[in-house]
């Protein structure tokens, strides 16, 4: 027989083996240690079994402790999750890099739902006819990929909350910082979960876009069949009923207004020096309150280290309340990081937006013919903020318009005065219809 304790090295398992041994009447012997029946015989079994049991204690510790150091410098210490391979460094240390596989389609995914306009359902779909799968080949299922969504490594950050860590992690993540933190907001925002309809079909990309002028209730879109089995999309309200429109006299009259609304090119040239002198006001505040933020998060993470020394050290709260105060602090943490990079502008190049969003409103309706549903839906979204809504005569009424359309809808005289605004609220004019 083996030596004992590189066998039974945990005192309960010996005992049990042994009860179980004697019933068939098997004693134990070694070949290394004085073990047998005798008083003295079981004193050292008894003795050998413990020690083995003390050295795998031993090492559990010193395996827990390596992997609370590792964490704590930002390594994470255990196989990579969908996204990542586990990789080792020039050095030998051991480390995670994004799965040049799977990783873009998960970026993709945040992406998507960091928008606000897709949900959990809708984004794995796509993500998962892109190509997306386990590494058994099977297809990710709607709760891992709802884990996943939530998971702080995906956006390069390590945190056990058990031992109280939460650290920048010394890896490339998945996505960026203030991708996941948008995902994050859009999980906690309770209004966007509970409240969420399948927004998105290509056979009707105004669906939901455009409201019921008798009910302001969004329309919807379906498919009817005439006797002769031919199929008629339409546009309609189901609250009150009151409106129902051919899907491609809807579509036509969108398409003629976003004609009726193009800027007339002699004004976008002031509209340019106007924004410009707008942007560079906008930089000199943001330059003021970036501290501010700083140190709003500095005291929001300090809070954070205080609740766990509390919870996990002293011990002086319940779960339930540390679990509540933890979600709390760590929305207002990430809603803190959503503003302070929401307010960044390195690195942008305004002047190559402008022209893009010139280029945009000059041809709005060409690239809202050749746009697919994702495309068509965002540029509806910057045209129009507030959506549109369709009158009792089939006329568009739009409230708020992008400021290209509100230039162009103001009277000569007045363009100076609204292309010098030191700030791009909406100006809130009476309902008006735009096809009149």
């Amino acid at each position: 027989m083996t030596t004992l304790g590189s066998r039974m090295n945990n005192g309960y398992d010996h005992h049990v083996v042994r009860a179980h041994l004697a019933k068939m009447n098997i004693t134990l012997r070694s070949a290394t240690q004085t073990i047998d029946e005798s008083p003295t015989g079981k004193l050292m079994e008894g003795v050998l079994a413990a020690f083995a049991q003390f050295d795998n204690d031993q090492r559990a510790e010193r395996t827990v402790l390596g992997m609370q150091e590792a964490l704590k410098r930002g390594q994470w210490a255990f196989p990579a999750p969908l996204g990542y391979l586990n990789v080792r460094r020039a050095n030998g240390a051991k480390t995670i890099e994004p799965d040049p596989d799977s990783a873009p389609l998960l970026r993709r995914a945040f992406e998507l739902y960091a928008t606000g306009l897709y949900s959990q359902k809708e984004v794995l779909t796509e993500v998962t006819a892109a190509g997306l799968r386990t590494r058994h080949g099977h297809k990710v299922s709607k709760q891992t990929f709802a884990v996943l969504l939530r998971h702080p490594l995906y956006g390069g950050r390590v945190r056990n909350d058990e031992w109280g860590i939460d650290v920048k992690g010394d890896f490339e993540p998945v996505v960026d910082e203030h991708t996941f933190h948008r995902a994050q907001v859009v999980l906690h925002d309770s209004k966007l979960a509970g409240k969420r309809h399948t927004r998105n079909n290509p056979d009707f990309p105004l669906r939901r876009f455009v409201r019921c002028g008798q009910c302001d209730s969004p329309l919807t879109g379906s498919w009817s069949r005439s006797q002769t089995g031919r199929r008629y999309g339409y546009y309609g309200c189901r609250d009150c009923g009151q409106t129902r429109t051919r899907r491609e006299a809807l579509e036509e009259r969108f398409l003629e207004l976003l004609d009726r609304l193009k800027p007339k090119p002699e004004y976008l040239e002031a509209l340019r020096e106007s924004v410009l002198e707008v942007w560079r006001d906008r930089e000199r505040e943001l330059e003021e309150e970036k501290p501010i933020i700083e140190r709003r998060l500095a005291d929001l993470e300090r809070q954070k280290k205080r609740l766990v020394e509390v919870y996990i050290y002293q011990q002086a709260i319940d779960e339930d309340t540390y679990r509540r105060e933890l979600l709390r602090l760590d929305q207002e943490i990430a809603l803190a990081k959503v503003e302070g990079h929401g307010n960044e502008l390195d690195g942008l190049d305004v002047e190559a937006v402008l022209e893009f969003a010139e280029h945009a409103v000059v041809n709005a309706r060409r690239m809202w013919s050749e746009f697919d549903l994702r495309k068509r839906r965002h540029l509806q979204k910057v045209l129009f903020p507030q959506g549109l809504v369709l009158d009792s005569d089939e006329a568009f009424r739009t409230p708020v318009t992008c400021l290209f359309f509100r230039v162009l809808e103001a009277p000569e005289p007045e363009l100076e005065k609204l292309v010098g605004l030191s700030r791009f609220e909406p100006r809130h004019r009476p309902s008006q219809s735009a096809s009149k």
